[in-house]
């Protein structure tokens, strides 16, 4: 084929010699002219003619030509948006995965190899491309930040509770305290759509140029197996149901449906909190002494034990309670070494009212330590800074009196903790009940940080002290440090509410009367103590590294030895069943830090613990 185009178009070259070379310069002698153009003319009629068959061979040939070298830049617009869509894929996904999430993107990325005539279809067909490429790329996004920030994949149980649990105004002030990733995040994904956009509109472009009327367009035999053999892996694929359930728009789809059903399963869990009162009446729970009984169980949020002074902190922030300790002597313990078995609010305290227990094998829930105490006799009280959906229908509702002091939704609200100081103090003063369990809730440090204190209360603003000279020893970025200040305001805030509570329940009630007060945090926060991020973190120890603080006036707390011993938050529940002098069927004083029986048994947690003694 190629011989008989170069003879064709060194004939057409001859024929047109033979006919065009005439001079274009006009001559100023008009009988040399006159000459000239005779001499043409003849020429012309003796010139041998091309064929019109020839002719049509040769532009068929020329047409084929180009159509095979265009063939290829389709090729090269989908390999290029392939490899962006690729690119996103490894970064949420792993082994296999992979390769099941490229076989499901592939048909739209091979249909930009289809040679399509009208400039509308092209331009449909660019735009419905791209827009399949953006929502790989955005599932690969959402999972890589999950993975990074907290180890946990979207339809994960922490995940799907923290969405189910957030509103908008939450939403908000996590992306004011993250705004960092999510530029940068947002900075990968418009990449992406530009590149993705440039080889659509590319490929596009390619295939119009090439797609000639009347011309037949095949790409080589090897390239044209390989994307019959890559379609027929897709079919498979999409035929599979566990292989399509990957697809981004039918996981977030579902992941959707998930958060919502959810969120209808909290709207109203009566019976399963009807079905726990009676399991509590079947066990039978009795007060082994008579006579009055308050005891105050102070629940915070996000407090790092590394960032009290109480426990040995560089920055002054927690003045208030070290001035309580020196009072109370052995009324109060410090339990040094404090972990919590979650690093999220909602395990955290499921684990903590549940004993630490598992459903039983029929699927019912252990029991729940308020159902447990309102059958002892105890009136409860819960009184909390959050207005959470999921925490009212799981725990809150087992009490007595509910008042939900923030009804701002979400915690993201700038409640501050000391509004509930008044209704504690009501709730202690109540003279209808001899037997109290007073539940505070509080917001501690959750993030936002700034919103924890009161506006112009932080003394370690670009403070240098010994703590910053060591966080920028470390390599803490400049916008970490500033989160440690604000977080460190915070907890000089806390130090005063939870005192407050504190001194609160140290004065209630007659002088002989028993009272007993536990404070603890639902889980940690990592503030630039083991990597340079601020925040909730089930990956860092710091997201489990917890105070717990115990008060009673009656009985002295274990000497300094034993508290020394490490603490679990999700044993929490057989400590308090102790400090309400509870005696009940099921109990365990190895989990009981304050029985002489008490044996450490280190939590399951997804961090390497070098120890849980420091």
């Amino acid at each position: 084929m190629s011989g008989d185009a170069g003879r064709a178009r060194l004939g057409l070259r001859g024929a047109i010699s033979s006919v065009g070379d005439i001079p274009r310069c006009r001559s100023k002698d008009p009988v040399a002219a006159r000459t000239l153009a005779g001499s043409a003319h003849a020429a012309g009629q003796n010139a041998p003619a091309l064929s019109s068959s020839r002719f049509a061979r040769l532009t068929t040939l020329h047409s084929e030509a180009s159509a095979v070298r265009n063939a290829s830049h389709p090729l090269l617009a989908c390999g290029a948006v392939g490899a962006t869509l690729l690119a996103f894929i490894v970064l949420g996904h792993d082994g296999r995965r992979i390769a099941q999430l490229a076989l499901l993107a592939a048909p739209m990325v091979l249909w930009l190899a289809w040679p399509l005539r009208s400039a509308r279809l092209r331009r449909l067909r660019a735009a419905l491309v791209w827009l399949w490429v953006m929502g790989f790329a955005l599932d690969g996004v959402a999972r890589a930040y999950l993975l990074d920030t907290y180890q946990a994949a979207p339809d994960g149980a922490m995940v799907l509770g923290a969405a189910a649990n957030t509103n908008a105004r939450e939403s908000t002030e996590y992306l004011r305290m993250h705004w960092r990733s999510a530029v940068v995040w947002s900075a990968a994904l418009a990449g992406a759509a530009v590149l993705a956009g440039m080889f659509v509109r590319r490929g596009a472009a390619a295939v119009s140029a090439s797609a000639a009327p009347g011309v037949r367009q095949r790409l080589p035999f090897w390239p044209r197996s390989l994307v019959l053999m890559v379609l027929l892996l897709a079919c498979l694929a999409y035929a599979s149901k566990p292989w399509r359930r990957l697809h981004p728009a039918l996981f977030w789809s579902q992941w959707s449906h998930s958060v919502q059903a959810l969120r209808a399963a909290w709207a109203d869990q009566q019976q399963v909190r009807d079905r726990m009162m009676a399991q509590a009446k079947a066990i039978a729970p009795v007060p082994l002494e008579a006579g009055p009984s308050t005891v105050v169980l102070v629940i915070t949020d996000s407090i790092n034990r590394d960032n009290m002074a109480l426990y040995g902190y560089g920055r002054p922030t927690t003045p208030r309670l070290l001035a309580h300790k020196a009072q109370a002597g052995d009324q109060m313990a410090v339990l040094r070494h404090a972990w919590s078995a979650d690093a999220s609010t909602l395990p955290a305290l499921r684990n903590l009212f549940h004993f630490g227990l598992p459903h039983t094998e029929n699927g019912e829930h252990p029991p729940h330590l308020l159902a447990l105490a309102r059958a002892a006799g105890y009136k409860v009280w819960w009184i909390s800074n959050h207005d959470d959906l999921a925490i009212e229908q799981q725990h809150a509702r087992f009490a007595n009196v509910v008042d939900m002091v923030n009804r701002t939704p979400g915690r993201a609200s700038a409640s501050l903790d000391g509004e509930i100081l008044d209704c504690v103090q009501e709730a202690l003063q109540d003279a209808g009940t001899d037997r109290k369990l007073i539940v505070v809730h509080l917001m501690g440090a959750h993030p936002h940080y700034s919103l924890r204190f009161p506006e112009n209360a932080n003394p370690f603003d670009d403070d240098v002290d010994a703590v910053e000279t060591g966080l920028v020893k470390d390599g803490r970025s400049a916008w970490v440090r500033r989160f440690r200040q604000e977080y460190d305001a915070a907890l000089l805030y806390h130090d005063f509410v939870v005192s407050e509570l504190l001194q609160q329940t140290r004065s209630a009630g007659k002088p002989h009367d028993y009272r007993a007060w536990i404070y603890l945090s639902d889980h940690g926060q990592e503030v630039g103590h083991g990597s340079d991020r601020a925040g909730h973190s089930p990956s860092t120890a710091s997201g489990y590294r917890i105070p717990a603080v115990i008060w009673r006036n009656r009985q002295p707390l274990p000497d300094g030895a034993a508290q020394q011993q490490p603490f679990r938050a999700d044993w929490a529940a057989w400590t308090l069943m102790d400090l309400l002098k509870i005696q009940w069927r099921g109990q365990v004083p190895e989990r009981n830090v304050l029985d002489p029986a008490y044996r450490w048994q280190p939590p399951k947690i997804p961090v390497a613990v070098e120890s849980f003694s420091r």
